[in-house]
């Protein structure tokens, strides 16, 4: 498989993940990694569980979402060890009490590493450039997940 259809399939699998509520399966993709935030980068496995934790997950084990990630342009160094990922998503919610509507959007700039020959996440930094209505989303005790930077 080349190398950009691999990183775009991790960018899918986080959007796959994160939908399923499997917020391990999203922390492990971040275990060589941090996700950089102006109130703190989150780093490692154990720094994104912990930031994914703000995620409201509802009696089906799910946030009721669909990230939706698009536009994907990848980078891959000359060498071929690490690469940077520019893409926009969007996320859709819907839940009993909020039809189904585009709650947040914006970009990913990610970069990539390879680790004993596989691609990981180096960095994640999510840029929120729309907001809609995110009530039912995060988890209101928790909430300091969006980046407006």
């Amino acid at each position: 498989m080349c190398d950009a259809h691999e990183l775009t399939n991790l960018l899918h699998t986080y959007a796959e993940r994160i939908d399923a509520g499997d917020l391990d399966g999203v922390a492990d993709l971040f275990a060589h990694g941090r996700i950089l935030r102006p109130q703190g980068d989150a780093v490692g496995r154990e720094g994104a569980r912990e930031m994914y934790r703000q995620a409201r997950l509802y009696d089906d084990g799910t946030p009721r979402t669909r990230h939706v990630t698009t536009n994907a342009i990848v980078e891959v160094d000359a060498g071929g060890e690490t690469a940077a990922v520019r893409s926009y998503f969007t996320v859709f919610q819907q839940t009993d009490v909020l039809a189904l509507q585009p709650i947040i959007a914006g970009r990913y700039h990610d970069t990539f590493h390879r680790v004993e020959g596989a691609w990981c996440f180096a960095t994640r930094r999510i840029l929120v450039d729309q907001l809609g209505d995110l009530s039912q989303h995060l988890d209101p005790e928790r909430a300091d997940l969006l980046n407006r930077s």
